[in-house]
């Protein structure tokens, strides 16, 4: 039988949904820019998913990640 306290919690931390917003509008971007051919914001759209990376690790090294002390503990229902 699992218990609430034994999940990993799945990404579900202001961290990871920063970074996966982040990464999905870089791949929107990406996407559209590729189809119209605007090369460079290609790469402007993979800077934005380094951007995406790097914001997920740093939000959760202050805290933020699954687990951390800033996140609020809640409850399921």
């Amino acid at each position: 039988m699992t218990h609430h306290d034994d999940e990993p919690g799945h990404g579900n931390s202001p961290a990871a949904w920063t970074a996966v917003i982040i990464m999905l509008v870089a791949f929107t971007i990406g996407t559209v820019a590729v189809f119209i051919e605007m090369w460079w914001l290609v790469w402007v759209a993979v800077g934005l998913l380094v951007v995406g990376v790097i914001a997920g690790a740093v939000m959760k090294r202050i805290g933020y990640g699954v687990g951390g002390h800033r996140v609020a503990k809640r409850e399921h229902s």
